[in-house]
């Protein structure tokens, strides 16, 4: 019979092993928190400038009182009510001013931004210095620059006149007279210009991913440069579409230098309410509450069009 075989079982490892195991647990632990390190600037960044103040203002928007007895939460939600039913015409006046810029810069900025993608060569750089060369200015200075331009003494209403366009744009009501200044026209003018980049930049980008193969092989199958663009290029070049609207309309809509410089009273935005009720008439109230009220409707129809849109991109 044979006898059994026994195997001792290894003997545990000595000290220096058993003080490996430790480090071994925490190097996963700490290789786990260090993007959460690397965020941490970010979220403070947040915290201190955007959640703070959205909350002091939300707290802002529900007090009553005045300057000089002070101001106190009394959780007067009505402010909302009574500043959306006295102003909900400027806030009408500054969705459509946006909307009707927004369409004006992809008109005009998708052409260019196809140009620089596809058309311009060597001289690619120079023409995207060109687009971002207005930044290098005062958005002040360069409003007050379109200010000098649409003078009702200048070459360019003078032209105008003389092609007799001004009859029709009055015939509209975007004009008034044989003037341009102080009008609906001037006042989208200024915003379409000011955020014309804005939206040529992300169509730059996105028309310049795509791959001119594409191009060719649509050509191969005997399509028209028409349906090429149609089926090919734009359906590609989508979520630059998106990104530059969402770019152009969000502080386009929000904007009152362009209004206060180039309008009168009849097209004030909704921001010169807001303007006017934090530094002049000192409601900070109905200011605060306005200011929820064009960042809500601004968001929902920012979430809306997002989602309308399909690109996956953005969602």
């Amino acid at each position: 019979m044979t006898p059994a075989i026994t195997t001792a079982a290894p003997a545990p490892p000595d000290g220096p092993a058993e003080a490996e195991s430790p480090v071994l647990r925490t190097t996963p632990v700490r290789k786990r928190l260090v993007p959460y390190w690397l965020l941490l600037p970010g979220i403070l960044w947040l915290i201190v400038f955007f959640a703070a103040p959205l909350v002091y203002q939300a707290s802002t928007s529900i007090q009553t009182g005045s300057l000089e007895e002070g101001f106190k939460v009394t959780w007067h939600f009505a402010t909302y009510f009574d500043a959306l039913g006295e102003y909900w015409p400027q806030f009408v006046r500054s969705m459509a001013y946006a909307g009707i810029a927004t369409v004006l810069c992809l008109v005009l900025g998708y052409p260019l931004a196809y140009l620089i993608a596809f058309k311009a060569g060597r001289w690619r750089n120079v023409v995207m210095v060109l687009v971002i060369a207005p930044f290098f200015t005062s958005f002040l200075i360069r409003t007050l620059a379109w200010k000098t331009i649409l003078a009702d003494g200048g070459p360019v209403v003078g032209v105008l006149n003389s092609l007799h366009v001004l009859d029709v744009t009055s015939w509209l009501g975007i004009t008034e007279g044989h003037r341009v200044l102080a009008t609906p026209l001037a006042v989208v003018c200024g915003l379409t210009y000011n955020f014309l980049p804005f939206m040529v930049l992300p169509l730059y980008t996105s028309l310049e991913r795509i791959d001119p193969r594409l191009h060719e092989a649509a050509g191969d199958l005997y399509a028209r440069p028409s349906t090429t663009f149609r089926r090919v290029t734009f359906p590609l070049s989508m979520p630059g579409v998106v990104a530059g609207t969402l770019l152009t309309f969000i502080p386009a809509a929000g904007d009152y230098i362009n209004a206060e410089l180039l309008g009168s009273t009849d097209q004030k935005m909704i921001g010169n309410v807001i303007q006017s009720q934090f530094l002049r008439v000192l409601d900070y109230p109905t200011a605060a509450a306005l200011s929820f009220l064009l960042m809500a409707a601004i968001l929902a129809m920012v979430t809306l069009y997002i989602r309308k849109s399909g690109t996956e991109d953005l969602v």
